[in-house]
């Protein structure tokens, strides 16, 4: 019996940017006795079904935008004979749909640290059940990652993770439902092992992956002061010092580490907190701008941004303070107009954005904006190769539509152009080699150009043609022709003896 890990992909450049963190911990949840986990992701290389036998578990993990692939290789690993237990975010929401689609035998909701071990013993009992609950664990039980099953050169950046949970409750986000609003923030000494482990291999980048890095406010620490009962305050002073604690002892690694994470945007007016990411050597932040405009952001539950010429300000006191910023925003917003496509990509360039992402509004499974949308339509009879559009994820990808949620003045082919006018007016080579000035040496200033143009051409979604299944076949192409220089970019010597 051998146990195989999987993250399905519908596409595969041979070279991942960030390593998937959960598959290795739940290499590391996995009892030794069952040996170790074969691990397949499948950004790098397409899942091998020839490698099941008869007997053996695969664990699928599946978030909605990789569903579909998700169960198409359970159904694989199931016609070999092995054991399908899925687990992940869609999973947990919608625990039914791998046992209907993916051939599953079990599924694992929640946090997965604790419970798989118990679900592998329960297998080779024989006594698997059709459910397990992982739920939300105390931070003192994240397990650390098995990064020695780790392939080299295969990533960019390594991930470690800090916190999970967030505060917050934006509509578009599933998050703080699925992790929980109350941050829970892992012991310092746990992560700093880890990240020594990466660096001994060969990493420097590492992003902490994590749901929210900046998990209390000045304006929580405000009103917490303001009530009476004074253990809320206590409790958020403790969790802020935490942060700090990390941050300090991230100061002492190498000189050559570049550490990346998410944060939102009140930070910017934490100039304590940013100057401690900065001796932290945490050099980069995705940052979710989301609108421009106030009544694009009131329509998420974002009002706590600014907009307009504040955001500006504020986004440029992030780099100001040494922080660069890959700021993230959304398109298709009900207040969104055809300036507003314009707007940004101004409002992009003017707050000098290293990068910047721009992704048409989605409804999730597991958000507010995606309950709305359901409700809306019940009385949508609306079927794409005989599935629902409210279960657009079981669409085969080639037949889905662009956008999902109705605009009142603007029709999705519209706002898909728009889109893609953005991103190819951000990512011009004009402005990358503008933008390029942020490293000092002609070499490094290259590589900035070189790993611009692949971030578009992953994460652009139509990359560099109109939508067809052979410019996507292009797109992914050119992606891998570029995703191996670039990791080598990224790589450095390993340091053993750190």
């Amino acid at each position: 019996m051998r146990i195989h890990l999987v993250n399905p992909s519908e596409h595969s450049f041979g070279v991942g940017v960030i390593t998937p963190r959960w598959l290795y911990v739940l290499a590391a949840a996995t009892p030794r006795s069952f040996g170790d986990p074969v691990i397949t992701d499948e950004t790098l290389e397409q899942f091998d079904a020839d490698q099941v036998c008869p007997g053996d578990i695969v664990g699928i993990g599946i978030h909605t935008a990789n569903a579909w692939r998700g169960y198409e290789v359970g159904r694989l690993a199931r016609a070999r004979g092995a054991t399908v237990i899925f687990g992940g975010i869609h999973a947990t929401l919608f625990p039914d749909e791998p046992h209907q689609l993916g051939s599953a035998q079990g599924v694992v909701g929640g946090d997965g640290d604790r419970v798989w071990a118990q679900v592998l013993l329960d297998c080779a009992a024989g006594a698997l059940k059709p459910l397990y609950e992982g739920g939300m664990i105390p931070a003192d039980d994240f397990l650390p990652a098995r990064w020695d099953l780790l392939q080299r050169h295969s990533y960019m950046w390594a991930s470690v993770q800090t916190v999970r949970g967030c505060p917050k409750h934006c509509s578009f986000c599933s998050v703080w439902r699925t992790d929980g609003q109350a941050p829970r923030q892992r012991p310092v000494d746990a992560v700093i092992e880890e990240i020594i482990v990466l660096r001994r291999k060969g990493f420097r980048f590492i992003a902490l992956a994590d749901d929210n890095f900046y998990t209390v406010t000045l304006d929580d620490l405000e009103r917490a002061a303001r009530h009476p009962d004074g253990s809320r305050l206590q409790r958020l002073q403790r969790l802020r010092q935490e942060r700090f604690d990390l941050m300090e002892r991230l100061a002492q690694l190498p000189e050559d580490m570049i550490m990346f994470t998410q944060i939102t945007m009140e930070a910017s007016e934490d100039p304590e907190f940013l100057k401690a990411m900065r001796l932290a050597k945490i050099k980069g932040a995705l940052v979710g701008v989301e609108s421009v405009t106030e009544e694009g952001l009131k329509s998420v539950y974002k009002g706590f941004n600014a907009s307009g010429e504040d955001l500006v300000q504020q986004l440029q006191a992030f780099r100001q303070a040494g922080v660069h910023v890959l700021g993230s925003f959304i398109f298709g917003l009900p207040s969104d107009k055809p300036d507003t496509f314009e707007a940004t990509a101004s409002l992009a360039d003017r707050a000098d954005l290293t990068f910047a992402q721009f992704v048409p509004l989605t409804p999730f499974p597991g958000t507010i904006d995606f309950d709305k949308w359901e409700k809306s339509m019940r009385q949508d009879q609306t079927r794409i190769d005989g599935v629902p559009l409210n279960r657009y994820w079981l669409i085969p990808p080639n037949q889905r539509p662009k956008l999902y949620i109705p605009h009142p003045s603007m029709s999705a082919g519209e706002i898909r152009q728009r889109i893609q006018g953005v991103w190819a007016c951000f990512y011009s080579w004009s402005k990358i080699w503008r933008r390029s000035r942020c490293v000092s040496s002609l070499r490094a200033r290259m590589a900035f150009m070189l790993i611009s143009k692949l971030y578009r051409q992953m994460y652009a979604n139509t990359g560099i043609a109109a939508d067809s299944a052979r410019s996507a076949r292009s797109s992914a192409w050119w992606a891998r022709m570029i995703a191996r220089p670039c990791q080598r970019l990224f790589s450095a010597p390993p340091m053993p003896n750190l």
